[in-house]
């Protein structure tokens, strides 16, 4: 591979303006397809197989008339301060409301609070329901816009009202820029410190704007055919962004490695892509196969997204070996730090290196003084993060996890102030006769009666029998919460009820939620153990080693447990939850640990790719194994740093956004890359081969034999150019000697 990249390299030099200006050719054709094309996300998360989903199902099939019904959208009011919703001056401001809703285009029927009799205890809170000629699916932003443009009319007589669904979307997908700047914004800063150019820092950031617009606009292209959910987009653009400013990075660093060993900046870009540019692809590989291992599980809303994922990583890892090589190539010397005076340009990037080196060779020489208390340092400080992880619970954040003030959180907290945490934790109860030509209206009385008297139950709001009599569709609202225990309980009590001719079956978006979290973690540790499974058989072909892929697999473990232990006892245990952006405690985004041993996963075998490799190198060359860890940390430790570094600056910039989902995941992958990257790659890695010794090398001979050798050193590219420059002088030689002779 090496070689291929090598040679790649090559190519690029010659041809680098047709190169960028193809991707550049690329984004434009992509971006207008886009922009006639928009967005078509779907955020159905219904998992087949499940309860929940599987009533569903049989409902479309067997009482139809129950899901034939128009969009509902609730609209919800509060009245002003010591007045009640049945005050005259309230009701006439309410009704005239009312009537202009009734005129919007699709609004079939609007039934006002007085006839839906849905009064809170005191009257200061009730809604009314307007009810669309369309389902909810197709219902457009629009029209949810024409309905909040006329709310103005109970707004300007201090009446608060709001907009509430279940099922309709009242919001357009938003795509908030400022906070990713923020982290690209830090990202620049770390990398001019890295590189000491203003353009060098760029390069990186550009490339990988390059790679990921070119992904999102095929991801929102693909919309139109596939069911993406717009979380799908979040998390690419937050991968895609992050690992293609590392991959960039990785190129650039080592062509000015290469271009200080005195090679032109042609050979140097072409050493760099075979070299680096080995590796980069490797570690991309590496990455898009945990990503696609998201479909194991066989979720197809988590499928989407690794897949989705995947698709920038793989563009991310084009970019890197292609369209960075030819940017290089077209700077030139404009691309290195610029020169003081009576200096050479080699002699100031040689100063650059030597200063990062010798932080990070000051680094090595502390960890080879006590590598034991290191890695127990760094061991038992994970270990203790990792400890509330055994007490995760799994859910979906409704709209209380949004801040105070915005619109869904208004809406959540009066429907809940009026009617209680229950009113959105509704369930949705099917009674099925069990036996043929049975049923169940006779029944039905008892069976309220009976349900109205489990633990939990608040009332029941709705029935809806059947015509034929043998089923019947039963709504209720519990006492707590969709993400509380206690609902949970109550939805196991219901399915577990036994009663004669007839089953029940539960359903509805709470229903629904817990299902997908007790299929997802279910699905979790077959998943961990077939990542690490894959993870180890990776770094042994990599490394040819036994005991070093052992050695990342555990760290991998221990950086993961520590990850998932700190986002538990922040989101879910309430620590500091505000101080990270979060509205509320609660429980921990069900696909999330998942997705974070997949994406977890490929980031850090990123690092010990990077770190590692440098190792191999060095030992393949020297014999010697505590030389080699010195050498790969003050090589590539900075490399490794400053790639972390970037990683927790985009995340954090995902982190800051004001969608629930994306925040947590947000905060889950920074930290796991703050404990991976520089708790376990930079301090417990390199502890546990300074203790191993030659010992971490070992590999049987006969498994040498029968693994490919993947080269992911560049070795045959050195080897090649050393022949070659050898050649060069002995013909020198020859022909110098040849003159003298004569």
């Amino acid at each position: 591979m090496a070689k291929h990249l090598y040679r790649l390299g090559l190519w690029t030099t010659k041809h680098a303006k047709g190169v960028l200006f193809s991707a550049i050719g690329l984004l434009i054709a992509l971006g207008a397809a886009v922009l006639m094309l928009w967005f078509n996300f779907d955020d159905n998360m219904s998992i087949p197989g499940t309860p929940a989903q599987n009533t569903i199902e049989m409902l479309e099939q067997e009482f139809p008339e129950v899901g034939k019904a128009g969009a509902q959208i609730q609209i919800v009011f509060k009245s002003p301060e010591g007045k009640v919703l049945l005050d005259t001056d309230v009701q006439e401001s309410i009704n005239e409301l009312l009537e202009e809703v009734n005129t919007l285009q699709g609004v079939a029927a609007v039934y006002p609070p007085s006839m839906l009799n849905n009064y809170n205890e005191d009257q200061t809170i009730a809604y009314a329901m307007a009810i669309y000629d369309k389902p909810s699916k197709e219902i457009t932003y629009e029209q949810v816009d024409e309905l909040r443009n006329v709310l103005y009319i109970t707004e300007d007589d201090g009446i608060q009202t709001e907009l509430s669904s279940s099922d309709t979307e009242l919001y357009p997908i938003e795509i908030h820029v400022k906070t990713e700047i923020i982290g690209i914004g830090v990202a620049f800063i770390i990398l001019f410190f890295t590189f000491g150019s203003l353009i060098l820092a760029g390069m990186p950031i550009i490339t990988a704007g390059i790679g990921l617009l070119v992904g999102l606009a095929g991801i929102v292209i693909a919309s139109h055919a596939a069911n993406i959910s717009f979380v799908c987009i979040s998390l690419a653009a937050m991968l895609g962004l992050a690992v293609g400013i590392d991959y960039g990075l990785f190129i650039i660093s080592r062509f000015r490695q290469e271009y200080i060993k005195g090679y032109s900046v042609k050979q140097a870009i072409a050493i760099a892509n075979g070299t680096a540019g080995t590796a980069v692809v490797f570690a991309g590989l590496t990455v898009i196969i945990a990503l696609i291992g998201l479909a194991i599980p066989q979720i197809p809303f988590l499928s989407m997204m690794g897949f989705t994922a995947a698709l920038t990583v793989l563009l991310a890892v084009i970019v890197a070996v292609l369209v960075v090589p030819a940017i290089i190539y077209l700077l030139g010397d404009k691309a290195l730090p610029s020169v003081k005076r009576n200096r050479t340009l080699s002699e100031k990037l040689v100063d650059s290196v030597k200063f990062s080196g010798k932080i990070m060779s000051g680094w090595a020489k502390t960890l080879d003084k006590m590598p034991i208390l290191f890695v127990l340092v760094g061991t038992i400080l994970l270990g203790a993060v990792t400890i509330p992880f055994f007490h995760m619970e799994l859910g979906l954040p409704d709209d209380s996890f949004y801040e105070k003030g915005t619109d869904q959180r208004e809406a959540y907290d009066l429907l809940k102030d009026a009617y209680g945490e229950g009113y959105h934790a509704s369930l949705v109860i099917v009674a099925k006769a069990s036996e043929e030509n049975s049923e169940i209206l006779s029944k039905l009385e008892a069976l309220q009666a009976d349900i109205m008297s489990m633990d939990n139950v608040d009332n029941i709001t709705n029935v809806i029998p059947k015509e034929t009599g043998d089923m019947a569709v039963i709504t209720l609202n519990p006492t707590t919460g969709p993400n509380d225990p206690e609902t949970k309980e109550l939805v196991n009590t219901l399915r577990n009820s036994s009663y004669e001719g007839m089953t029940l079956h539960v359903t509805g978006t709470t229903a629904m939620n817990i299902d997908i979290s007790v299929k997802l973690g279910e699905a979790l540790p077959v998943f961990a153990a077939l990542i690490i499974g894959l993870a180890f058989v990776i770094f042994v072909i990599i490394f040819r080693s036994l005991l070093v892929p052992l050695k990342a697999v555990l760290g991998f473990v221990l950086s993961l447990g520590a990850t998932l232990g700190f986002v538990t006892w922040v989101i879910q245990d309430g620590n500091l939850y505000e101080a990270f952006g979060f509205a509320t405690s609660g429980p921990v985004l069900n696909f999330l640990p998942i997705l974070t041993i997949g994406i977890l996963f490929g980031l850090a075998m990123d690092y010990e790719v990077f770190l590692v490799s440098r190792m191999r190198e060095e030992f393949t060359h020297s014999g010697d194994a505590r030389k080699a860890v010195l050498s790969g940390i003050r090589d590539s430790g900075g490399v490794v740093t400053a790639a972390g570094l970037i990683m927790i600056a985009v995340f954090t910039g995902f982190m800051m956004a004001p969608d629930p989902m994306t925040k947590v995941i947000g905060l889950a992958l920074a930290f796991g890359v703050l404990f991976d990257a520089f708790v376990v790659r930079m301090m417990i890695v390199p502890g546990v081969m300074l203790l191993m010794g030659k010992a971490a090398w070992y590999m049987p001979k006969w498994l040498d034999k029968i693994l490919p050798n993947i080269d992911i050193e560049g070795e045959s590219v050195i080897k090649e150019l050393e022949a070659s420059k050898q050649e060069s002088i002995n013909e020198t030689k020859h022909v110098m000697s040849d003159a003298v002779s004569h």
